[in-house]
């Protein structure tokens, strides 16, 4: 086995050092691109070639930190260089989302949307993710991680990530600046308007924004003010003529509610930040006096401050208390304006009670690039993607009575946001809720959108006298007071809201419909990937089951019986694999099963497609099916520990991570078993807490065609040549690039959008042929 491998080890070897090679000369392209203040020269948007334009090198991304050049012999699967550390790889999605920021066959606003992406992520991992390791840290945690780090080195390698993608958000934000300067769109300072705008914008903000703003002195007599999480503030140093000391005193910047971050200078796009204009009119705030400085800064503070509901008596109220507890959680992260002086940076950082050589972070040019998405809104179509507009489900059109579709066909692929989620989810509940035959409406709520049809129909129904229960999960993380809301609101209209089993989070997507038919009571459902939001559903990229087979049905209803009462008796479920008790010891087994069952005759084959591959057994497992000849296939959106390419033990393996419009977030499970393939659809990513800490649902699909379409789907994103990136064995990613004109140019998205426009269109065609026939989809 050593001689076989020895060549695909040397030049696993080699590739390994020469994307580092890349990784390198970029770094150097780079600054040079900085020292000499230049953009770089773009293709025009809308030039036919720029879609076929390649980046030269390929782009990567960084190794995984602390790796050796060496490659690990996968003998010992307990060997902690064989997987990679949770929070180092979600940096590094972070950085595939940012260099389709910096991608030039990306349309320019776009590319505007991903820097603003990729900047609104860091902020969220600074509260969930450094917020959680330096709790540990506080609590004086040592534990190895199974990459064998402990808290404080993973807090200082994630650091060493974060600057560097701090600086790449600042060089391509110069880029973008500069580009759309050339378009009209103008982001400039304060002091570049002429005498007239300035004057303008002064009225403007003395009329709207200044009776918003607040100034606080920093004095004896006045503490060290409260700074709310991801607030902007100016940090004015002035002096009254009388006065024998300057003083300081903190002005939050009032962005939000209604207040935009960017202020449009009259009719023209120029905008100028909020800050910006109240900086340079800091006379109306402090009149009379001397401005001596003004410094921008802004905190972050810790989102983990979860409390224990086993001891709670009421779990709405804990929520409550949790919230407020948020709101004045510890600061893990003060970000300043380069050039803040010393004396005041060291002054904020201990009134935060931060550690100033680390938690403080020097930002050179704009702070909080994600209120970027402002000019995302702008009218300048030539300048986005295409419009996309979700098809009409072909087989749940308008005039489609949507239970006879579902009682005739048996089950039906929903694939959004190729598919409307308003005509096919929306329009389920909505059916559900004014037909006469129906009993009982049951359904589970993790995140919703805050002008929600979906509530609004369950209160309909309500309204019309059927049985409506919702498992609403008050611990979704920054949902939770929409959902305190929407549980007040919907207890009103008297339908039954409970909040899941004590200790589970209650993640899974499913409505359960009881319907009177005319041969009994019947069963439909709907099991989904992804929340019942419409505003994602637009954005996501998400698959969901509609069905009435009994022995789904069945499962669901004991699904609901456990979570409406938290009773755990041993519970039989026919088809659906529940998490936390059944779920994972059937995804080992099966991915066992597999390497059980290959051989040369019949070869193994997994292929998956989920968020996130966190959990060290379901990585282990793999491992071993892969050892063992399995060919493995892995569509991971942002975490992996699974490392790619090792010899010997996973050059069988391929990792991809998919970048584009849609977010991908389906989770979609293959499993050859020996030709009897099985196909696999639902809400759990290969995640610890998803696979012990949850309730999720993943369900079996049976029908061959829906089987030919996630076949499809599975295919188009594992030769995806345009918005995938593949994982080296380093763990760094190089983006493919397509190796010739017309439909490998494509990313899967795309081709996923002409794909359901084409079967919509031929459905549609076919049912004008036979307007009493309910069309059944046809594959290419």
């Amino acid at each position: 086995m050593g001689g076989q491998n020895a060549a695909p080890a040397a030049s696993r070897k080699a590739a390994t050092q020469d994307h580092r090679a890349v990784w390198h000369n970029r770094q150097v392209v780079m600054k040079s691109a900085e020292s000499a203040e230049v953009a770089i020269v773009t293709p025009e948007p809308g030039d036919p070639s720029s879609a076929d334009v390649a980046p030269n090198p390929p782009v990567s991304t960084p190794p995984a930190p602390g790796l050796d050049t060496a490659l690990p012999s996968g003998s010992d699967l307990s060997d902690s260089a064989l997987y990679l550390n949770r929070e180092l790889t979600w940096l590094n999605f972070n950085w595939r989302v940012l260099c389709e920021a910096r991608d030039e066959r990306t349309p320019l606003l776009e590319r505007v949307k991903f820097l603003s992406i990729a900047s609104s992520n860091l902020d969220e991992f600074f509260m969930k993710r450094i917020g959680g390791l330096k709790q540990q840290v506080g609590a004086g945690m040592n534990e190895l991680t199974v990459d064998g780090r402990t808290p404080r080195r993973q807090i200082s390698e994630c650091y060493d990530l974060v600057h560097q993608l701090e600086e790449q958000c600042h060089l391509l934000l110069i880029e973008l600046t500069e580009r759309l300067r050339e378009y009209g769109i103008v982001l400039t300072s304060y002091d570049q308007l002429s005498k007239t705008e300035q004057n303008e914008l002064r009225d403007y903000y003395l009329n709207n924004i200044f009776p918003l703003v607040t100034p606080q002195a920093m004095d004896p007599a006045h503490p060290f003010p409260f700074v709310s999480n991801l607030s902007l503030n100016l940090l004015v140093t002035l002096q009254y003529p009388k006065d024998h000391l300057p003083m300081l005193a903190r002005v939050k910047v009032p962005v939000g509610g209604g207040i935009p971050r960017l202020l449009q200078v009259g009719d023209a796009t120029v905008f100028v930040p909020l800050e910006d204009v109240i900086a340079h009119n800091l006379d109306l705030l402090f009149p009379g006096s001397q401005i001596e400085s003004c410094e921008l800064f802004r905190v972050t503070r810790n989102a983990n401050s979860e409390l224990d509901e086993e001891q709670a008596d009421d779990l709405l109220a804990m929520i409550e208390t949790e919230l407020r507890e948020r709101k004045l959680a510890p600061i893990v992260r003060l970000e300043v304006a380069k050039g803040m002086v010393t004396l005041h940076r060291g002054k904020l950082a201990a009134e935060l009670g931060l550690d100033q050589a680390a938690d403080v972070f020097e930002v050179v040019g704009m702070l909080g690039k994600a209120d970027l998405m402002e000019l995302v809104s702008l009218d300048f179509p030539e300048l986005k993607d295409p419009p996309h507009h979700p098809v009409d489900p072909p087989e749940l059109g308008s005039d489609v009575n949507t239970f006879y579709a579902v009682r005739d066909v048996g089950e039906f692929l929903l694939h959004h946001p190729y598919e409307s989620f308003a005509n096919s989810v929306e329009n389920f509940l909505r059916e559900a809720s004014q037909d006469p035959k129906v009993r009982a409406i049951k359904m589970t709520v993790y995140r919703t959108s805050s002008d929600s049809k979906v509530i609004k129909h369950l209160i309909n129904a309500a309204r019309n006298g059927k049985q409506v229960a919702v498992v609403l999960e008050l611990k979704a993380k920054f949902d939770e007071e929409a959902n305190i809301r929407w549980a007040n609101r919907m207890e009103q209209f008297g339908i039954h809201v409970t909040y899941g089993v004590v200790g589970l989070k209650t993640h899974c997507k499913v409505i359960l419909v009881v319907r009177q038919d005319y041969d009994g009571l019947r069963r439909y459902a709907h099991i989904g990937t992804g929340n019942y939001h419409a505003g994602t559903a637009r954005l996501y990229s998400d698959l969901g089951l509609l069905t009435c087979d009994d022995d789904i049905g069945s499962d669901l209803t004991e699904l609901f019986n456990y979570l409406t009462t938290g009773y755990k008796p041993r519970r039989k479920y026919k088809k659906i694999l529940p998490a936390p008790k059944i779920l994972k010891p059937v995804m080992l087994e099966k991915i066992a099963r597999e390497a059980r069952l290959h051989s040369p005759e019949s070869p193994g084959l997994i292929q998956m497609k989920m968020n996130a591959l966190e959990d060290v057994d379901i990585t282990r497992e793999l491992y071993r099916a892969a050892q063992s000849g399995v060919k493995i296939d892995l569509i991971v959106r942002d975490t992996c520990r699974l490392r790619a390419g090792i010899p010997g033990l996973s050059e069988n393996v391929t990792v991809i991570s998919i970048i584009g419009r849609f977010l991908e977030h389906a989770r979609l499970f293959y499993f050859h078993n020996g030709g009897d393939e099985e196909y696999f659809i639902g809400s759990a990513d290969c995640m610890q807490r998803n696979l012990e800490s949850r309730v999720e649902v993943v369900v079996p699909v049976q029908s061959a065609s829906l089987r030919a379409e996630l076949r499809h789907i599975l295919d188009l994103q594992l030769s995806d040549q345009r918005g995938a990136w593949e994982m080296q064995p380093d763990g760094s990613y190089v983006q493919r690039t397509p190796s010739s004109k017309g439909r490998r140019s494509k990313s899967s998205q795309q081709l996923l959008i002409e794909h359901a426009e084409k079967r919509h269109k031929e459905v549609n065609r076919l049912r004008r042929r036979k307007p009493k026939g309910i069309a059944k989809r046809r594959m290419r």
